[in-house]
């Protein structure tokens, strides 16, 4: 009750994308990172590579020099003409040209550019119907961007929607950082009727440091009718379908991962004098077990 309350101040502005308008961009080459003052260490949390009673059914670990679109299509815009904003008011436009590869890992970078209609660009990707999962454990392990205006995410998103649109079939958000809060990290999960959302979520907070230091492992277990996430291995949030009442409960059908780094918005608020860019949101796998 405590994190449903507190988590009611950005209600409908989560990882967003609702009923996204996609554009799916053609043939994307992407090649290596060349930006050779760009350095990080691959410190930090990692995750175990097996769990008892679970086996490994996918990963991607980015070791190629290009998006694998065999997992992910490249998502092209700013939501427009029917979600302009993804329907945050965010200030980006995306396209595949800015997630690049080094040392085996994926980095998507935020820049203030001229890009289509919009002053910053940046990159999302997502997995609908290419892959797609039903329950499970999770690790995604990245190093996340920081600032003012700064928006990355990890989040899923229903396959088919069962139950209707946006938000009556569900939005699993994994992992959430505003730039503002460098050292916290939520996670929530979006429902109701509409037009707005109800959400039931957590958040956590790094005893010291911010996610911008090294490299942390934000982690879901994902069963029939419960719902658990973790920061590094240790759990901060628990969520089942006895507290949704008479509402329908969304998340025991396929759902698809988004990634992506936002720019502005209801939420995080809008780039000032403050922000630093490039931004680099640093991804080193997702992997699920079943």
């Amino acid at each position: 009750m405590f994190f449903s309350l507190v988590l009611s101040a950005f209600s409908f502005f989560s990882a967003n994308g609702r009923n996204d308008n996609i554009v799916v961009s053609p043939a994307t080459t992407v090649t290596n990172f060349t930006d050779t003052t760009y350095n990080f260490q691959n410190k930090g949390y990692d995750a175990p590579t097996s769990y008892k009673g679970y086996k490994l059914v996918w990963s991607d670990e980015f070791n190629s020099n290009a998006i694998d679109t065999a997992n992910w299509t490249i998502v092209t815009g700013d939501g427009c003409p029917g979600n302009c904003g993804f329907g945050n008011n965010e200030l980006q436009w995306y396209q595949g040209q800015n997630a690049t590869f080094k040392e085996g890992k994926m980095i998507i970078e935020a820049r203030p550019e001229k890009a289509g209609t919009k002053n910053y660009s940046s990159t999302k990707l997502q997995s609908r119907n290419k892959k797609v999962f039903k329950f499970g454990r999770i690790d995604f392990r990245a190093i996340l961007p920081k600032g003012q205006g700064i928006w990355p995410a990890f989040w899923m998103m229903p396959n088919d929607d069962k139950y209707g649109n946006w938000p009556k079939s569900g939005e699993l958000d994994i992992m959430e950082m505003i730039g503002k809060e460098p050292a916290t990290t939520y996670g929530t999960l979006h429902f109701g009727p509409g037009p707005g959302s109800t959400q039931l979520g957590g958040k956590t907070a790094l005893p010291s440091g911010i996610f911008n230091d090294e490299f942390h492992v934000f982690s879901l277990e994902w069963k029939e009718d419960e719902i658990t996430w973790l920061l590094d291995g240790k759990v901060f949030s628990t969520h089942k379908k006895s507290e949704f009442g008479t509402a329908i409960y969304p998340f025991n059908e396929d759902f698809f991962f988004i990634i992506n780094l936002a720019v502005g918005g209801n939420w995080p608020g809008n780039p000032d004098e403050t922000s630093t860019y490039p931004q680099r949101y640093v991804i080193d796998y997702v992997r699920v077990y079943q």
